[in-house]
């Protein structure tokens, strides 16, 4: 596996990032475009994700959102609209990278980098999937319920062109608050990779529009993993879930006693990861091209709706070749790649 650092073009800046070439360098090889949410960064634990994708044969293009980590643009500045647009920067690069499938991009992320995963899926027909972990996808009903003084201080720094801390504890004026939030996030920086976290976001954004990707999930038209924690007290568990049922082709996996940032290292990360890599294999994976002219995309809407997936280990092969009288089925390919879902994983 190989690691390179790259500029992307964004805007009048430009996003950092890092290339993650597959092992084994496949003809065409799907590639996954990943970030964090608010101000979170490459280095925070996104490159282990990326490296088990890489290793598994699969490209990875990991970035930071302008204003954060090692990218240019005005600092600690958030504006979802701008997230979007470093997106489809980010998008439209790794389609120009050599050794890619242009029709074989995944979108990733975690938090409120999994609503803009979401986002930036629904916005491109050409996107092949999309992965939302821990996913914050709805500011009405995920968000956590701070007291009234909390939330008219924010409102109050908001109103001031002000800046908030990204995370704090219950009683402070901070966008993310719950109970064990802060120790969590920062037990996930500790542990990254040199972090260029600041702990330190705009306010102005709240006086927009809400943040609410969740509208996307009902008409999303290609197949999107939802990896939820039932712990989860950043982002609640409920509204991520109805979404991924909603979704025309979603896929839910839900983690017992899994808060929000328990997934970024242990028996945990390599269970998320192992569900992660099996959605990817069923639904980019392989070399294969598809029919002139058709996406990923288009190929799961002229299918519908995939059926559940199909156990395909050896044992289960020959046990079905060893049944008289009956013919061992193949296996639904959705864009020629062979089902192989993780331990114990069920669709939701």
């Amino acid at each position: 596996m190989e690691r390179r650092e790259l500029r992307i073009p964004a805007g009048d800046d430009h996003c950092a990032a890092w290339w993650y070439a597959p092992a084994g360098s496949p003809r065409r090889a799907p590639v996954v475009v990943m970030a964090h949410g608010l101000s979170g960064t490459r280095r925070d634990r996104l490159g282990p994700f990326a490296e088990r994708f890489a290793g598994a044969g699969f490209a990875a293009l990991v970035f930071d959102h302008r204003g954060f980590g090692d990218s240019g643009g005005e600092p600690d500045r958030f504006d979802p609209r701008r997230q979007l647009a470093d997106w489809r920067a980010a998008i439209a690069y790794a389609r120009l990278l050599p050794g890619v499938d242009a029709d074989r991009v995944v979108t990733f992320g975690s938090s409120m980098g999994g609503g803009n995963a979401l986002a930036a899926a629904a916005a491109d027909p050409r996107v092949a999937a999309a992965i939302s972990q821990v996913p914050f996808l709805d500011l009405w009903t995920q968000a956590h319920r701070s007291g009234p003084r909390v939330a008219l201080r924010m409102l109050a720094a908001a109103v001031r062109g002000e800046h908030l801390p990204a995370v704090g504890g219950p009683d402070e004026a901070a966008f993310i608050n719950a109970p064990g939030a802060e120790d969590g996030w920062r037990r996930v920086v500790a542990t990254g990779e040199d972090s260029r976290w600041r702990n330190r976001v705009s306010a102005r954004w709240l006086l927009g529009r809400p943040y609410r990707p969740i509208r996307h999930a009902a008409r999303l038209h290609c197949p999107w993993l939802v990896c939820v924690g039932e712990a989860d007290r950043v982002a609640r568990p409920g509204p991520a879930i109805a979404a991924a049922r909603r979704a025309p082709h979603g896929e839910l996996r839900t983690y017992p006693d899994v808060d929000h940032f328990d997934i970024y290292a242990g028996p945990v990360h390599d269970a998320v990861v192992a569900d992660q890599l099996a959605f990817l294999r069923r639904h980019v994976g392989g070399d294969v091209a598809l029919p002139p002219g058709e996406t990923c995309g288009e190929r799961h809407q002229r299918r519908g709706k995939p059926r559940r997936p199909v156990t395909t280990s050896r044992a289960a092969r020959r046990a079905r070749r060893r049944r008289p009288g009956r013919r061992a089925r193949r296996s639904p390919r959705p864009c020629g790649s062979p089902p192989v879902p993780g331990p114990g994983s069920r669709p939701g």
